[in-house]
């Protein structure tokens, strides 16, 4: 009976250790399944877009709320670096909340163009609305060390230039000869632009933060500048990488097209990786409201 009852044991465990890979299969093909079923469900994408909207929405009310705080503070000042930022952050947003919830409308538009244009537009003014905090940190870092900054701002509105210029070409040309090709050039394109704001941050948020750093230690505000500033270039570099590498995935994999009704999941981890969550943390660590008149120099647009 003691034999019988070790092959008993020995046979079952065989069992289960044949069986687990057939298990983690099924489970696989399971969750394949479900994958699919939801991306191919008119129901599960317009939920998943509307959820995306709402998100939007709220981070673009965020937004208003904080630039008409900043008004209310400092009436007296113009469109300051920090104003257009909110601004634009409420611009953004807002429009991709608009996009969102009209996005089976948008799929179905004639002539195409008119989807790329629509579904690219936010992303160029995501662009310009975080190189100007890269602007706005570069200012900081060269006035500090007493450097003519002169050049700083021609210099962003030449970049922006180029980047509007280039896109605009490439939709003229898509909309006149609409290939693959041009598609896979301009998303090629536009992952440039996002690792050529990753690395903006990276060297003017790091060498702000040295700067920071190598102020005394009894500084007043150098522990909460510190973390505002590591914190917002950690953020914005890893979203720009980001979407850096997820364009490339598109470019050349249809199955990581963003610009589809049926991938609905996948643009949702997307946006809410490179858009939403980024400008709803930069929104939060930037809140603080800037010092009324006369107690500090305000930074403003010219």
């Amino acid at each position: 009976m003691r034999i019988g009852g070790v092959e008993i044991m020995q046979y079952a465990s065989e069992m289960m250790t044949s069986s687990s890979p057939a298990v983690e299969a099924f489970d696989l093909k399971d969750a394949s399944s479900w994958w699919s079923d939801v991306n191919k469900s008119p129901i599960w994408q317009d939920r998943i877009f509307h959820a995306l909207a709402l998100l939007y929405g709220i981070v673009s009310v965020v937004a208003l709320i904080q630039l008409v705080r900043i008004q209310w503070r400092v009436p007296e000042y113009g469109w300051t670096t920090q104003k257009v930022f909110h601004f634009l952050n409420f611009v953004v947003n807002g429009v991709r909340a608009v996009v969102f919830v009209f996005r089976r409308d948008v799929q179905f538009m004639h002539p195409e163009i008119l989807q790329h244009i629509l579904l690219d537009i936010p992303s160029l003014a995501f662009f310009t609305t975080y190189a100007l905090l890269v602007l706005f940190w570069a200012e900081i870092y060269y006035q500090a060390r007493a450097v003519s900054t002169d050049g700083l701002r021609p210099g962003f509105f030449t970049i922006n230039a180029v980047v509007y210029v280039v896109q605009i070409a490439l939709w003229l040309v898509l909309w006149w000869k609409p290939v693959r090709v041009m598609v896979i050039l301009s998303k090629m394109f536009f992952a440039g632009a996002s690792l050529f704001a990753a690395l903006g941050f990276l060297l003017y948020g790091g060498r702000l933060f040295l700067m920071l750093q190598s102020f005394p230690a009894e500084s007043n505000g150098r522990r909460k500048k510190l973390q505002e500033v590591g914190y917002v270039t950690i953020i914005c570099s890893t979203c720009f990488l980001i979407r850096c590498i997820m364009m490339c995935f598109a470019a050349f994999d249809e199955g990581a097209n963003l610009d589809v009704l049926d991938h609905p999941i996948l643009n949702f981890i997307y946006y809410l990786l490179v858009e939403i969550l980024p400008s709803s943390l930069v929104l939060f660590i930037l809140r603080k409201l800037p010092p009324k008149r006369g107690i500090t120099q305000y930074h403003q647009i010219r």
